[in-house]
């Protein structure tokens, strides 16, 4: 039988999750199955996508109570702390937080996923890697070998992340950027899109470039 997920988000991260979790459902993995949105700033009963708003933010404690799993979504560079902490805020339990791969995805068996984790269509993840809750490995992202992912990560589309490294919580990694191994991210802080980093980036830091260098720090 299939798991009921609410999404919390909207155009975006959560209608792209909810578009691979369908897409996985037409190759036969129907462990998850998409129930909506939870978001506070459309109507309720607004289609986004191919999806309907069922509630805001603040009901994810009455579906829990009618058996709703979730996955959270709602991730920025600017405003990461809060919105995290907004998640934390709804004490949903690790035990309904959905972990979602996509059967295109390479995930090697000794990687360890975090509850609540997206792994999208042609990821690409190595041995002895672990995320923390609530992850999102967007499509085509590669991570390397022995990695330490902290809680709520974004990997963008097409990174490319090197190995032994250790990312804080709440990392954002542009599109199409590429992290050298042996490196450390600190809590909240952002690779840009296409960036190269070579040089550990300190908590709230963004980055920018290639090389990649300091750009100011997250509001």
């Amino acid at each position: 039988m299939s798991r009921k997920v609410a999404i919390l988000g909207g155009i975006g991260n959560a209608t792209v999750v909810a578009a691979a979790i369908e897409h996985a459902r037409r190759l036969g993995a129907t462990d998850l199955e998409v129930a909506g949105f939870l978001n506070d700033r459309e109507e309720v009963g607004k289609t986004l996508d191919m999806f309907p708003v069922i509630g805001r933010v603040g009901d994810a404690k009455r579906l829990l109570d009618e058996g709703y799993w979730f996955i959270n979504t709602i991730l920025r560079i600017d405003g990461n702390r809060e919105r995290i902490a907004l998640f934390e805020s709804l004490e949903l339990p690790d035990d309904r937080l959905a972990t979602f791969v996509h059967p295109m995805a390479y995930v090697a068996p000794s990687v360890q996923l975090g509850p609540g984790c997206v792994v999208m269509p042609n990821v690409s993840m190595s041995p002895g890697t672990r995320l923390g809750k609530g992850c999102l490995m967007m499509a085509g992202s590669m991570i390397g070998h022995d990695d330490v992912v902290g809680d709520f990560c974004h990997i963008a589309a097409q990174a490319a992340v090197g190995s032994y490294l250790t990312i804080g919580k709440g990392v954002h990694i542009g599109l199409n950027a590429t992290v050298r191994e042996n490196l450390s991210i600190g809590d909240y802080a952002t690779l840009g899109a296409g960036g190269v980093l070579t040089k550990n980036i300190g908590e709230n830091e963004i980055w920018a470039g290639n090389p990649a260098a300091f750009l100011r720090y997250a509001d």
